[in-house]
């Protein structure tokens, strides 16, 4: 089978790489890629937003099977223009998408199907959402309703904070079109996990559980970031919880949205925060985490594009989804000044040197391939993963594997999984 990876990032490198040791794919196109994703198979110059360009391209690869890597098409619409010409998609349609593409979607979709989350109201006039925060105080969450790259979320100490992120969301447009309708809602504090499922219609099948690590500074401090490192399995979220966990949030979204006639094919990724009064789900994402599929995708035990294919055809539960034994870490290697401003081109050295151990397999993400040196062209550059006995051992292999490569003014945290290792 031809198959088409759509995206540029750590996710994407991953995904293809995985991908590529299917013996059902004879050919792999990423569309745009990156410098590592050339390693997998052709990359092709045709962006993750561009629908005509990636049906286009579908249609003269003769491609079977289309992976959506990031959220933007999916919400765009790309598995509707791709069913137009009967080409497989793996990814939701573009309603099941609004899961993630509005934040006051998935909050009505919570409220409607009974997932517990945190009580919010959706305003579209700032000067009622000011009044509403000055009415309920600090902590609490302001989060843009669109898409914002991750970034569109605020959870403010102070009802200054809150006032601070409802101006810049909703009259300076800091997001665009994304902030003119937010949501705020109730602060919740705890421990977060991160819990996918590969889905088909009303079928599901549970991945391990992960750990994300949002902020840029050790310790969760600092501004929130596309994601800094994870690991999986998360100890907060145990495998003897999984079904308890799937039938308190993956079952009754599946359920709802077929009951509209929208069926949801594709990852169904869950944001959990474990509250002292048990887990409540802070979002949903319609695709694999970045970077929580890295180490997802070193611990699956099985055949991607079957697992894939099988979804699609409506046929999940004829296949086994197995994950191995060992734990697996994903530290990010970003570049100085990431999330605000940062250089690109920066040469990469000593990826090869991290990956002599046969437990690490280093992602690119920010990166490109020019006169044979591959250059950072991104935030986070690199995705350093490694299979472990445990989390001591993978931890230690992948901080290992990270102090073999080098490039200008990288940062990286050095705290990955140590929540996991306290418990």
């Amino acid at each position: 089978m031809k198959v088409l990876v759509v995206g540029s990032g750590g996710r994407e490198h991953a995904l293809a790489w995985k991908l590529r040791q299917s013996p059902k794919v004879t050919e792999l196109y990423i569309a745009p890629g990156n410098g590592g994703t050339r390693l997998e198979g052709i990359n092709v110059p045709v962006r993750d937003n561009d629908l005509p360009g990636l049906v286009n391209l579908a249609k003269e690869k003769q491609i079977d099977l289309v992976v959506a890597g990031p959220e933007v098409p999916l919400v765009l619409g790309l598995q509707n223009v791709l069913a137009k010409e009967g080409i497989p998609c793996f990814g939701p349609n573009a309603f099941a998408a609004n899961l993630e593409g509005s934040k006051a979607f998935s909050k009505m979709v919570m409220r409607d199907s009974g997932v517990p989350t945190a009580p919010f109201q959706v305003f579209d006039e700032y000067e009622r959402a000011c009044a509403f925060v000055e009415e309920k105080g600090a902590p609490i969450v302001v989060k843009a309703d669109g898409l914002a790259a991750g970034k569109g979320v605020v959870v403010a100490g102070t009802k200054e904070e809150a006032f601070e992120a409802l101006e810049a969301m909703m009259v300076k447009r800091e997001f665009g079109s994304a902030g003119e309708r937010v949501v705020i809602e109730e602060a919740l504090g705890g421990e977060e996990a991160s819990f996918l499922a590969f889905c088909s219609g009303e079928e599901y099948a549970l991945l391990p559980s992960s750990q994300d690590h949002k902020a840029i500074g050790e310790g969760d401090t600092g501004p929130n970031t596309g994601g800094m490192g994870a690991y999986s399995p998360a100890p907060i979220l145990p495998s003897e919880k999984y079904e308890e966990t799937a039938e308190l949030c993956i079952k009754p979204i599946l359920k709802h949205l077929a009951a509209k006639g929208e069926p949801f094919t594709g990852i169904l990724y869950a944001g959990l925060m474990y509250t002292e009064n048990g887990p409540s789900v802070l979002e949903y994402n319609v695709r694999f985490g970045d970077p929580e599929c890295q180490p997802l995708l070193m611990r699956l035990d099985g055949d991607l594009a079957e697992i894939m294919m099988a979804c699609v055809e409506g046929r999940l539960s004829e296949v086994e989804v197995k994950a191995k034994a060992e734990t697996a870490i994903c530290v990010v290697m970003s570049a100085g000044g990431y999330p605000g401003s940062y250089e690109k081109g920066m040469e990469i050295t000593g990826i090869e040197e991290a990956e002599k151990d046969d437990k690490v397999k280093v992602f690119q993400a920010g990166t490109t391939y020019d006169n044979d040196r591959t250059l950072s062209s991104g935030g986070r550059v690199l995705g350093v993963t490694a299979l472990g006995g445990d989390l001591a051992d993978a931890k230690a292999r992948a901080y290992k594997a990270v102090e073999r490569i080098s490039f200008e003014k990288s940062y990286y945290r050095r705290d990955i999984g140590d929540k996991g290792l306290k418990k």
